[in-house]
């Protein structure tokens, strides 16, 4: 009578202990779901204020054709992006139509100091700190789920549930700059 209260005890346990592993991923995946939706956020909030900053240049600078086009295309492909390496190499790509559209300000001192360009340019920055904030909490989470299915006895959970690693959210070597959008 007590070895099969002993077991059951047992059984129990580790019943309880490996629902326990699963939930805890659970949890750290949907993190990651979260921290993927806040770079999305801030992604769309520095996309929607690309088409103002875009006009407020073009009033000063309209022959500067192949810049607007360029900063379009990549604030499209962002907006279009599905995947997180899609959205990093949209995002890569927009930094640097945004380089050039600053480029293109700094020949305009009249524009450098009209207020809304002034106020497009702080809310970009502000943006910008964002989305790397974003980025960063979204790779601490994808870190931590994925140390947690490669170690044992989490491993055996992970593979028998289909638990896959998540991809980390990098930028390119040059884009790893700050982007300076001061005048």
């Amino acid at each position: 009578m007590n070895i099969g209260i002993i077991i059951v005890g047992i059984i129990i346990a580790v019943g309880t202990y490996l629902v326990s592993i699963y939930n805890s991923l659970i949890v750290l995946k949907t993190r990651i779901h979260e921290a993927l939706s806040g770079i999305d956020v801030q992604l769309k909030r520095r996309a929607d204020l690309i088409p103002n900053l875009v006009e407020t240049v073009k009033g000063y600078a309209k022959h500067e054709k192949t810049v607007f086009e360029n900063v379009t295309k990549a604030r499209s492909a962002l907006m279009n992006a599905g995947t997180v390496g899609q959205k990093a190499e949209a995002d890569d790509m927009l930094t640097g139509a945004l380089k050039s559209l600053f480029a293109v300000a700094e020949n305009y001192p009249e524009l450098k100091a009209n207020t809304n360009f002034l106020d497009l340019q702080r809310q970009l920055e502000d943006t910008e700190d964002k989305v790397a904030y974003s980025r960063q909490f979204y790779n601490s989470n994808v870190l931590d789920f994925n140390s947690k299915i490669q170690m044992f006895p989490t491993v055996i959970i992970a593979k028998t549930f289909g638990f896959a690693t998540f991809d980390f959210f990098k930028a390119e070597k040059e884009d790893q700059k700050k982007v300076e959008v001061k005048f």
